[in-house]
């Protein structure tokens, strides 16, 4: 299985979980999957500003040169997504969903009726399962990851999938990498 991480973590001294999600891609490589970590502080992704430029003028493509072109190859080419976020301020970090923004292109501006709902239509044929990887922090309680995984429950709406599991650092990252045999 391919499976790309986008590696939410905004914090150079988060040491504990770039060693878990280093340690996570070591376990997935070494049973056979190919994994593609993606450092998202350490990419130029500009922040999106809802201009509709990647529906309208370029479409399918963002209209600021920037490394979500490469990002969104990496997510459409994957079997697998797995986001990866501190939990901070009672949501994943920013240049997630920076980076989460910036997948808009993977769709098109057409609308169905998905899940009784108004969804855009997609525009490759499939797309990958997803996953959510979580580090609580601070005061993260139960209520806060509710509302982040139905966030990302809606998300994988949008995007034409499913959200398979959401784990936390606080298990095993064996565990998580097991999650990836359920999809």
């Amino acid at each position: 299985m391919n499976i790309t991480i986008l590696n939410g973590n905004a914090a150079d001294d988060n040491l504990d979980f770039e060693r878990y999600v280093a340690n996570l891609a070591g376990i997935l490589d070494s049973r056979g999957h190919r994994v593609d970590v993606l450092p998202l502080r350490q990419m130029d992704i500009k922040t999106c500003l809802g201009c509709w430029g990647c529906w309208v003028r370029t479409p399918g493509e963002c209209v600021f040169a920037d490394d979500s072109m490469d990002m969104r190859q990496r997510v459409i080419g994957a079997d697998a997504l797995l986001f990866a976020s501190p939990v901070i301020m009672g949501f994943t970090s920013g240049i997630l969903k920076k980076a989460c923004d910036k997948l808009i292109p993977l769709v098109l501006p057409y609308i169905e009726i998905d899940h009784g709902e108004c969804h855009h239509i997609k525009r490759y044929r499939s797309y990958p399962v997803l996953g959510l990887l979580l580090q609580p922090l601070g005061d993260c309680d139960e209520d806060d990851i509710a509302i982040i995984s139905e966030c990302y429950r809606r998300l994988s709406i949008n995007f034409k999938s499913r959200l398979a599991f959401v784990k936390r650092t606080t298990a095993d990252p064996r565990e998580v990498a097991y999650a990836f045999d359920s999809i």
